[in-house]
């Protein structure tokens, strides 16, 4: 609002991002938020909406020999056990990997705590966590290589 200026703005554009959590149709959500915003159009403005895409939730397999070779050398590189937590970032391509590889183990992996703005024009990473996620990765490889 301190940079909102007291002028009437004949168009406004904006790009929206939804995030979905697994169980959920990524067609039909989209679908919701069209009617959303088109049955809550204020003022009487007119809304047009261009370029829509979707892509699907992903949901990692754990307890795997992958996943617990991952945890084992994240708990290396940082000096502590890892834990697991639910974050709401996906990357579309993943779902559709699963589906043609249904027994593979996919680990996904980055330096991007909520800290770090990733993918925003202010993106930050922590060197020495660069450095850690860098070792467990290694790490990661070598227990692979003795399976």
């Amino acid at each position: 609002m301190r940079e909102a200026i007291n002028q009437l703005v004949p168009v406004s554009r904006a790009k929206v991002s939804m995030r979905i959590p697994p169980g959920q149709d990524g067609r039909k959500a989209l679908d919701a938020l069209i009617a959303h915003l088109l049955a809550n159009a204020p003022w009487g403005a007119q809304v047009s909406i261009s370029n829509e895409s979707t892509g699907e939730p992903f949901t990692t397999k754990t307890g795997g020999p992958a996943y617990k070779a991952m945890k084992s050398a994240l708990a290396k590189a940082w000096g502590h056990k890892a834990v697991d937590i639910g974050a709401g970032g996906t990357i579309p391509f993943l779902f559709d990997l699963a589906e043609l590889f249904p027994n593979a183990e996919i680990m996904v992996t980055g330096v991007e705590d909520p800290s770090s703005r990733a993918h925003g024009p202010d993106e930050s990473v922590d060197l020495d966590e660069l450095e850690r996620a860098c070792l467990a990765e290694a790490f990661f490889l070598e227990k692979l290589a003795k399976r």
